[in-house]
């Protein structure tokens, strides 16, 4: 088919999947929105014939769908033996974040037969499980504003000059916190300094001049940043060599304040230098028990 990129975007009611559309349509994307997926193939016909006028397409498919989404995993099978390629975008979070959201939003969950929020969010992690095992990249939503979101969609599905280009997004974090569940690479600095037993740079962050001088004049971690730089600018050639298009980094320290936060910061800059596309996240930093 014509399209350069023919998207699927699917996932957990609630995590986002309506801000990552609307997101996808200010690149230049032609979306539709719970389109049955049984309609797939001949929604992506049509594009095909518009003779490369529509050349980006998302479509989004989720449990709205009713009894027309049992269809999805066979209408995949079809569009490969059809030769379509397809990448599918998967958004989750935590049962904790889409319980208050659909508080907030004062909707009740679609599956969700007696009222209960989260029987409804288990019944469709069950019901996507298949589909998720699928997916080219999971987004889990749970600790992004609107606006982190927004950046990240961004950074992945970007405009036709960053095709072929791998997109790094490098998030910093606390392990009491969780491992980020979309991590690709995961690198513990918890054997650096650390700012949090000084006073006065305690309730500072890792982008303060304070911390980062506290955190990098140690002899351990210049070395240790010259062996991280190395090994990335190893492995990255080597994982688009492989047809990989997205990578996300995760540097973790305890609390994601200080030491994992200068480091990512750091190593997003280095990354921006050498002209890749990079996102720098702070996924803990302000959270106040951080350490």
């Amino acid at each position: 088919m014509v399209a350069t990129r023919f998207l699927i975007v699917t996932g957990l009611s609630g995590a986002g999947k309506t801000q990552a559309v609307r997101c996808l349509e200010d690149l230049g994307f032609f979306c539709v929105d719970n389109l049955p997926p049984k309609l797939i193939p001949k929604f992506a016909e049509l594009c095909a014939q518009t003779t490369g006028k529509i050349k980006r397409i998302a479509v989004v498919v989720d449990i709205r769908g009713g009894e027309f989404f049992a269809t999805v995993l066979d209408v995949l099978d079809d569009l490969k033996k059809h030769g379509i390629r397809y990448e599918i975008l998967y958004l989750e979070a935590s049962n904790e974040t889409l319980v208050r959201r659909f508080k907030e939003s004062r909707r009740p969950h679609p599956l969700s037969s007696s009222g209960e929020i989260v029987e409804g969010i288990e019944a469709e992690r069950q019901a996507l499980r298949d589909l998720r095992g699928l997916a080219h990249k999971i987004i889990d939503t749970s600790n992004f504003s609107v606006a982190q979101l927004k950046q990240e969609i961004s950074n992945l599905y970007g405009g036709d000059t960053d095709q072929g280009r791998l997109a790094i997004t490098n998030v910093s974090f606390g392990y009491k916190y969780g491992i980020p569940l979309d991590a690709d690479l995961v690198i513990d600095v918890r054997f650096l300094p650390n700012p949090h037993y000084v006073p006065e740079l305690r309730p500072l962050t890792g982008l303060d001049d304070r911390v980062r001088r506290y955190v990098f004049d140690s002899p351990v971690t210049r070395d240790f940043l010259l062996q991280l730089e190395s090994l990335v600018n190893f492995l990255i050639p080597h994982y688009i060599r492989e047809g990989k298009t997205t990578l996300t980094l995760a540097i973790g320290c305890t609390g994601g304040k200080h030491r994992s936060v200068a480091v990512a910061d750091w190593l997003g800059a280095r990354l921006r230098e050498r002209k890749h596309r990079i996102v720098v996240r702070h996924r803990d930093m302000d959270r106040d028990d951080s350490s």
